[in-house]
This record gives C-alpha cells, sequence and structure tokens, in this order.
C-alpha cells in the first residue's frame, strides 16, 4: 500500500487508528505529540499527566523548543567570567522555571564554611557549614535535596530559613563539582502555592546540567585568561632577569608587586636569610600596590626596613624561615605566632597574612609575606595560595640570578685587575722598544740569508729573533697601513709572553715564522695579502703561553682552560692570547685595517692557529689528499684556500725535520726534555 492509501485507511477507521495507539504507543509518546500539535495549531494544550507545566515543557518539547530554552539559559549566563555571578544567574533561571517566589544563594569561599551572595550584597554573612543551625548548613553538610515547610520547624536545623517571613514552602539543593566538592547551595522558597515535589527537583536537575557545563567552561575560560596574564608577566620577568640586566631589587619589586595584584594583597615583603646571624632582614619591605608619581613602587624607609630584623623562628616570617611551611593566618592578632613590633613601628594594621618561603636547592633562604586581602572576606584563599607559589618559585629564581649576577661582575673585576697586572709585566720594556726604534727599520741587507728553507736561527739571542722577525714582516708587508713603533711593542710582547719552557718557547715561535716567510716568498701571489698577514702573524703567535704540556694532558688535569676550550684546548688558548695582546694600548698592529679587513684577517689567524693542533692536521691531510687524487683542486675555491693554509701552518710547525740532520737531533732532544717534563709531571 502506497502512504495515501494507508491515511485513507486510518481517515475512515479512527477505531482502529485509536485501538493500535493505545495498545502499542507509550504516554511520553504521547505526550511529545501533543506538544507538537499544539506548536503546530499554536494552541495552548493542557497536558493529561499530573507533571507541572515547566518539567513537561522541558522534558517532552520537541527539540526547537529545548535549544530555544537552552539559549535563553545560556544568554544569561553568558557576558561574565565571574564565577559567583554566574552562578547567581544560573540559581535566578532555575528559580524562574519551578514558579519560586524568591531564592538565595551560598557560595563556599573557604572551606567548612557557606556564605551568602547577591550582587547587590556589600557584606555578606558567613556560616559554618553543620546541623543544628540553618536549613542551607545542614543541607552543605549532608550534600542532599531537602524540602521543607516554615510551619513545620525540624531540629536538624531550628533557625530554618534567615528573613523569610510567614508560611513558606522551600526546596535546597547542593550544587556539587565532579569531584563531589560543594559548591553551592540554592534554597528556593515558594510563600503560595503548592510545596515543592519530585517534578520541581526534576526541573532544577535538568537545568543544573546545562547551566553546571556552562559555568565549568566559563570557570575553564577564565581560568585560561587568568593563566595566560600570569604566563605574560612570567615571560616578561624572565626577559628582564637574562636580557635587561635592570636592577634586581627593581625586578623584585616588580614580581611582587604583581603578585600582590594576583592575589589582591594591599602590602608585600621579602626577608632574606642572614646565615652569620641566623636572621631575618628586609630586603624589600612594605611595597604598596599603588605606583608614585614617577612611576615607582612606594615601600618603606630605609630606616624602618633596617630595623625590620628578628630572629629566625620569630613571628610569623621567622616561623615559616624555620620550618620551610606555607602560613595562611586569617587573623594576625589571634594567632600566638604574630610579632606586632613592625604594625607599632610602622604604624600599619596587620589583618591577614600569606607568608611563604623561598626556596633554592632545598636551603629556605628567603620569606614572601603578602599582607592584608583587599576584596572579598579579606582572608587569603586556597587559590591564592597557588598562585602566590608560582611567584615565590620565580621570585627565588631572581634571587638566585642575583647573586650569580654578582659573582659574574665581582669575578669579571677580578679579570680586569689580574689583566692589567699581566699586561703590565708581560708587556714590552720601554727601553727594548727604544732601542730597536733608534735602530731604524730593518735593512735586507743584514738579513739576507733569511729566506732560504735550511735556515736555523742557532746562536742568536731572543732581541735578535725579534729583529729578524721585524725585518721578515716589513719585508712581506711594508710599514705603509702599519705604525713602525706599535709594530715593535707587539713583537716584543709576543716575545715576552712565550713562557721559558724546553721547546714551544719563543725561538720555536720564531722559526715556524721563518718558516711561513719562505713559504711566502717563494710563491709570490698564490696568496692574497690579507690571508698571507694572517698565516706570518698567526704562525709566530701560534704557541703564545705554551705550559710545555699537550692537550690531552691539560683535560686529564682539569685544567680551567681544558673548561673553557673543550677541543683544540692550547690552541684556541694560544689565539686568546693573541687577540689579549693586540687589545692592549698602543699593540693593535692592525689598527689601520677598515672593519671588513680586520674581521678577515682575526678569522685567518684563528684559522691558522687551531690548524696548528695536531688531532686537525690528519682529516686535513685526507681531505686535501682525495682533492688531489681527484684533480679538483682549486685557488678560487675558499674552502680550497683555506686548507692550504692551514696546512702550511701545521707543516711549519713541524719545519725542524727538514732542516739539516745536527738540528733535527738537537731539536728532537729538547722536545723529548719537554716531555719528560711532563712525564715527571704526570707522576706527580
Amino acid at each position: 500500500m502506497s502512504w495515501d492509501q494507508v491515511k485513507t485507511y486510518l481517515t475512515s477507521n479512527p477505531d482502529n487508528l485509536e485501538d493500535y495507539i493505545l495498545d502499542h504507543i507509550g504516554l511520553d509518546t504521547l505526550e511529545k505529540w501533543l506538544q507538537r500539535k499544539s506548536k503546530k495549531l499554536n494552541k495552548p494544550v493542557k497536558s493529561s499527566t499530573s507533571r507541572n507545566s515547566c518539567l513537561g515543557k522541558w522534558k517532552f518539547s520537541v527539540e526547537a523548543d529545548k535549544r530555544s530554552m537552552l539559549t535563553e539559559l545560556s544568554q544569561h549566563l553568558v557576558g561574565s567570567s565571574n564565577k559567583a555571578l554566574l552562578m547567581w544567574e544560573l540559581a535566578n533561571c532555575i528559580s524562574s522555571a519551578v514558579d519560586a517566589d524568591q531564592f538565595k544563594l551560598y557560595l563556599v569561599y573557604t572551606e567548612g564554611e557557606i556564605t551568602e551572595f547577591a550582587p547587590e550584597i556589600e557584606k555578606p554573612t558567613s556560616q559554618p557549614i553543620r546541623s543544628g543551625t540553618t536549613l542551607a548548613a545542614h543541607c552543605a553538610k549532608v550534600k542532599d535535596v531537602l524540602k521543607f515547610s516554615t510551619a513545620t520547624p525540624d531540629p536538624r536545623y531550628p533557625k530554618g530559613v534567615p528573613g523569610i517571613k510567614g508560611a513558606a514552602k522551600v526546596l535546597c539543593y547542593p550544587v556539587c563539582s565532579e569531584n563531589e566538592e560543594l559548591e553551592a547551595v540554592i534554597e528556593l522558597v515558594r510563600s503560595k502555592g503548592h510545596t515543592f515535589n519530585e517534578d520541581d527537583i526534576e526541573v532544577v536537575n535538568s537545568y543544573l546540567v546545562w547551566g553546571g557545563v556552562s559555568i565549568h567552561f566559563a570557570d575553564i575560560y577564565s581560568k585560561v585568561q587568568h593563566q595566560k596574564s600570569v604566563n605574560d608577566f612570567l615571560l616578561s620577568v624572565v626577559k628582564s632577569i637574562f636580557q635587561e640586566m635592570i636592577s634586581m631589587d627593581t625586578l623584585i619589586v616588580q614580581i611582587m608587586n604583581q603578585a600582590q595584584k594576583l592575589v589582591d594583597a594591599d602590602r608585600a615583603s621579602l626577608f632574606l636569610v642572614d646565615t652569620k646571624t641566623n636572621q631575618l632582614y628586609a630586603r624589600i619591605f612594605d611595597v604598596s600596590i599603588e605606583q608614585t608619581e614617577d612611576g615607582e613602587f612606594s615601600q618603606a624607609t630605609k630606616e624602618i626596613r633596617d630595623k625590620a630584623r628578628f630572629p629566625i623562628g620569630k613571628g610569623i616570617a621567622g616561623h615559616v624561615a624555620q620550618t620551610g611551611e606555607t602560613l595562611n593566618v586569617a587573623d594576625a592578632y589571634k594567632d600566638d605566632r604574630f610579632n606586632p613590633a613592625i604594625d607599632e613601628e610602622t604604624g600599619y594594621t596587620t589583618k591577614s597574612i600569606l607568608c611563604m618561603p623561598i626556596c633554592i636547592r632545598g636551603s629556605v633562604i628567603g620569606v614572601l609575606q603578602m599582607i592584608n586581602k583587599k576584596s572579598g572576606e579579606e582572608t587569603f584563599t586556597t587559590e591564592d595560595e597557588e598562585s602566590f607559589k608560582t611567584f615565590a618559585v620565580y621570585c627565588g629564581l631572581a634571587l638566585h640570578h642575583a647573586k650569580l649576577y654578582d659573582k659574574i661582575r665581582r669575578s669579571e673585576q677580578k679579570y680586569k685587575v689580574a689583566l692589567e697586572v699581566l699586561s703590565y709585566h708581560n708587556a714590552a720594556a720601554m727601553d727594548e722598544i727604544e732601542e730597536v726604534i733608534n735602530e731604524g727599520i730593518p735593512k735586507i741587507e743584514d738579513h739576507e740569508d733569511i729566506s732560504t728553507f735550511t735556515y736555523y736561527a742557532t746562536g742568536l739571542d731572543d732581541m735578535a729573533k725579534v729583529r729578524k722577525a721585524l725585518f721578515m714582516f716589513v719585508d712581506l708587508f711594508g710599514v705603509e697601513r702599519f705604525e713602525y713603533e706599535t709594530l715593535v711593542r707587539f713583537f716584543i710582547t709576543v716575545k715576552k709572553n712565550y713562557r721559558a719552557v724546553a721547546y714551544h718557547n719563543w725561538a720555536h715561535g720564531f722559526h715556524v715564522a721563518n718558516s711561513i716567510y719562505s713559504i711566502l716568498k717563494a710563491s709570490p701571489g698564490i696568496f692574497r695579502p690579507l690571508e698571507c698577514l694572517a698565516m706570518f702573524i698567526g704562525a709566530l703567535c701560534h704557541d703564545l703561553d705554551h705550559r710545555g704540556f699537550n692537550n690531552k694532558f691539560m683535560i686529564d688535569i682539569g685544567s680551567p682552560l681544558a673548561a673553557i676550550y673543550s677541543t683544540s684546548t692550547m690552541e684556541h688558548h694560544h689565539f686568546n692570547m693573541t687577540i689579549n695582546i693586540l687589545q692592549q694600548e698602543h699593540h693593535n698592529i692592525f689598527a689601520r685595517l677598515n672593519p671588513e679587513e680586520y674581521k678577515q684577517v682575526l678569522g685567518n689567524m684563528k684559522h691558522c692557529i687551531l690548524a696548528t693542533d695536531l688531532a686537525l692536521f690528519f682529516p686535513n691531510k685526507a681531505r686535501l689528499t682525495n682533492i688531489v687524487k681527484e684533480d679538483s683542486f682549486s685557488w678560487d675555491v675558499p674552502d680550497h684556500r683555506l686548507l692550504a693554509q692551514a696546512l702550511c701552518l701545521t707543516g711549519s710547525d713541524l719545519n725542524s725535520s727538514t732542516k739539516p740532520w745536527e738540528i733535527q737531533f738537537r731539536t728532537s732532544k729538547i722536545v723529548y726534555a719537554e716531555f719528560h717534563e711532563q712525564g715527571d709531571v704526570e707522576k706527580q
């Protein structure tokens, strides 16, 4: 049969339709059909059941009606992130839905208490959660729905509902979180009409399910926004600590002021532990949340701060410093541990206190104290404690950073003093400088044999080697772009900064520079001028301040140099010594180079000095071997040029093996002597 045929049959046989409906269709479905028919005809149809109109409208309405009701409820709950106001709006909606004449809302601010809330109440009253007083207090204790008539007193809550006069029917409903923790109590009051029944309770349940979800997500949103503001501030704190290097007192005041705003405290103080006297003293004291005209945060005078010193264990802050426990004191003057001496000195009245230890590596180094909650019940909440704990951690980091920064600053000053002393004692002597300058720029006829590979400075004293090194420099680069007096100072100071060890001394530095000089003289135009400059000065300085020990030994003994430079330890130190000499007054031989040239010379020079580490020689040699085998070497490739410079420095560092046999033999004995000295130290 078609649908049209079915409709014709049912219309013609209404008795059969009625029999089918009575036998097979449930009452709930009939109620739904009635609601839909009512909506279609736009006429109210009274429900045939005993359920009240609110529940019938909710439970048996079509989906569009439910959406409309929930949308209306949501609109009341949207627009405020304040949980108390949201709860108030929800209670108001429930009151209207069950035809209550009035309602009361109690919220849980403090554990063990409920506090009446309404937007117009300025000073709300609180009552303990217990039986034997009011209906709301008993409901909060048992966490169960209670129905009550003022005409029939109940011994469980003899005070009933305060403020309600005459006969009234009351429905008291606890609102709990998903963890079964009490959040609120709603009292619904009817002065007229019938008592509340199970249908009313079901309506309340229905509204609380949806309203509870709305409040839950509004609460989450509020917490997210709150956490975002906290995170933004913490990010600014971290930036201040690690970038701006502002005054640490200023930074700590900023942190504490933000913590004040977070917990709504009127005053804040920071006490530090003096381990020598076992006392607490005020570093930041009585900071106000208000700013002065110049944008600073006011705090107590230095005279009062100086007096704020007391033994650990005395007062609230002293107790926290001693035990490491957080204290939340609702009434300071009722706490035996409170020390009123500070109030007497400042004239300020302390009411509530939130006090927390600052710990670094398990030890209490200070105490943060927030004073006088400004809003609500004027006592700090558990949420305040959690927020304050975060700030205490960052305040501890700031203090720890302050100490480290002070240590670093003192170390830097000590380093500068030590560098001054070393510079004075290691710099060239004036009489030596004047003697060499007075001799004039060296001439070639005095140094004719110096460019041969077989040359070795046998029998020359250290100053004679300085003169020959000056000649090699002038011969290679001239003096047009260099100040001769600065060159003299630099070369003599380099000589003086080589230690008197068996092999890696000034004579060795001179001979390596001489080998580079010979290479450059024998291959004109191969290396560019700045490359030649870096190679020659790098060779001259490549073993500055060598201690006669190899890199492995320096690492094994835990030398400070090994802590600074984990690879090529001594080579990095040699380069750093070169830079130190260049930075001394009247020693910068590269002063007339432009910035780009200066940067290139220092970069190439570092590359050349590090290349004298034999640990780098073998991979460099293997690379060059492969390049040569592939016939791909090109002077136009920057990396190939750097490789050639590196191997020239390494070869020059081992130049004694290319000298006549007697020189090789004598040099080998010197090298072994230095190794034996290292071995003697290792035995110790």
